[in-house]
């Protein structure tokens, strides 16, 4: 019964429709992952061959060797690429993944087609709490040290969410609507406290700190801060895969999910927390990056469906190779200069997002 009422809520405009083309979807997206991950360390401002690119990082990766060992194993564009590049590939890898994953559940269990992974407040939250850190002093103080700007913006963040949620239960049953009004309090709230912070201080590089943090960034990328991001990400793909078939009832609405047996203001609950928690975890590591999470979840959908079976691994697939090259326009475009991430994605997904308005292509469960 399920599975017939997500077909009808199919939308229309969806391009693959067979087992063996979605596979096909998916069989490329993946190579285009690889071959994007690989191709990416190549670019910036000391450019690389794409082919010793890729010889330096399979014999890092897998020991193969192909060529001079020298070359291979020391040098200059080694550092650059396994040390500098090849990190932050792999972070924006992850974030994209990560925000897009958000996004999709988001757009889900509010049933709302502009939700993106920050509607509960999560933005503003982490903006607060890096503001704090950043221009009070605690950045840098205590046992925390330099992550301290991390932990108070992740801080934040879940400080944020958790509000909304109470905020949106309180008097009653949490629904979609209250939890996109109380989202849009507590936004802001922070933002309102955020400025007063920056309207009194007395700090213009720390000023500066905060509207570059704000904006996004993965200049800050290392080894030792992939692990985090990476479990946390691949834990949630993996928990929300298998929530396929509830994620298609909420597309359906609460009465339509009753009659399935299925009770969604408890598993709404659960996603908004997790959710929260893993865009906590992104937003401390690398500040906002917005339209991620709002626009590809839209771009996918239109091409596999809703259905969240195929949605799901398309939408991180896609997402993860959009912030990899994103990141590559934001240090390439221009010279000498890293643009933060989250102006190229907002100079890339409002325009998208305007033609998916105008053309009436954004169809939600069946809903234009």
């Amino acid at each position: 019964m399920q599975t017939d009422l997500v077909a009808q809520a199919e939308p229309k405009q969806s391009i693959i429709h067979t087992r063996y083309g979605f596979i096909t979807v998916i069989g490329v997206l993946l190579i285009l992952t690889i071959l994007s991950a690989g191709a990416a360390v190549s670019f910036g401002q000391v450019d690389i061959p794409v082919s010793q690119s890729y010889r330096i990082l399979l014999h890092h990766i897998t020991g193969i060797q192909i060529g001079d060992i020298q070359e291979l194993t020391s040098g200059s564009f080694v550092d650059i690429i396994w040390k500098i590049r090849f990190p932050r590939v792999l972070m924006a890898l992850f974030i994209g993944a990560g925000l897009t994953l958000c996004g999709t559940i988001m757009q889900a269990a509010v049933q709302n087609p502009l939700a993106d992974p920050y509607i509960l407040g999560i933005s503003s939250g982490a903006s607060l709490g890096a503001t704090f850190a950043i221009l009070i002093g605690f950045g840098s103080m205590g046992l925390l040290g330099q992550t301290g700007v991390a932990f108070w913006a992740f801080a934040g963040a879940v400080g944020a969410s958790l509000l909304v949620l109470i905020l949106a239960s309180a008097g009653g049953k949490m629904t979609s609507v209250k939890l996109v009004l109380a989202g849009m309090v507590i936004n802001a709230l922070c933002t309102a406290f955020a400025n007063f912070i920056v309207y009194f201080a007395n700090n213009a590089e720390g000023i500066k700190t905060v509207t570059f943090w704000t904006m996004g960034s993965l200049a800050a990328a290392s080894w030792d801060k992939l692990p985090l991001i990476s479990i946390a990400v691949v834990l949630a793909i993996f928990f929300f895969l298998m929530q396929f078939r509830v994620l298609n009832a909420m597309l359906l609405g609460d009465e339509a999910a009753v009659t399935l047996g299925i009770h969604l203001g408890a598993f709404r609950k659960a996603y908004m927390i997790i959710t929260a928690l893993i865009t906590g975890v992104m937003v401390a590591s690398c500040g906002m990056i917005g339209f991620v999470g709002l626009i590809i979840p839209h771009l996918v959908r239109g091409l596999v469906g809703s259905d969240h079976r195929r949605l799901l691994p398309a939408s991180i697939l896609f997402g993860a190779i959009f912030l990899i090259w994103t990141d590559v326009i934001a240090r390439t475009v221009v010279p000498n200069v890293e643009l933060p991430i989250g102006i190229i994605t907002a100079l890339i997904g409002a325009p998208m997002f305007m033609y998916m308005l105008i053309k009436k292509g954004y169809a939600f469960g069946g809903k234009s």
